[in-house]
């Protein structure tokens, strides 16, 4: 069965860092596009940064550059999202996902919950 699970989030203060992570069982992450989400408390989901199969590139919203960074270790099956100098605004469950063959994201992970606040 094909799984994903994140993990890492947490309470941090306005300036602190987190970093998540993203778990698969029953595939390898290096063969998709992963990609990180998060949906806000009345807002849509958004996408959040995504790497391509076996680390080949990387995209970040504009609301997150230079803050997040989105990394892979294919010999752990695993993604992370390091975030820096967090605030508010980044106030969200986060997921992780996985892009199919057909380019939808088939795959998701239960959500961790990332809280700003001080």
């Amino acid at each position: 069965q094909l799984q994903l699970v994140e993990s890492g989030g947490g309470l941090v203060q306005p300036g602190g860092s987190l970093r998540l992570s993203c778990a698969a069982s029953g595939f390898t992450l290096a063969y998709y596009t992963i990609g990180w989400f998060r949906q806000a408390p009345g807002k849509e989901r958004e996408g959040v940064s995504c790497i391509s199969s076996s680390g080949g590139g990387t995209n970040y919203a504009d609301s997150v550059k230079g803050r997040f960074t989105i990394s892979s270790d294919n010999a752990k099956n695993m993604v992370y999202l390091q975030m820096n100098n967090l605030n508010n605004e980044d106030t969200a469950v986060y997921y992780c996902a996985a892009l199919d063959y057909r380019s939808v994201w088939t795959y998701w992970g239960q959500g961790t919950q990332v809280t700003v606040s001080s």
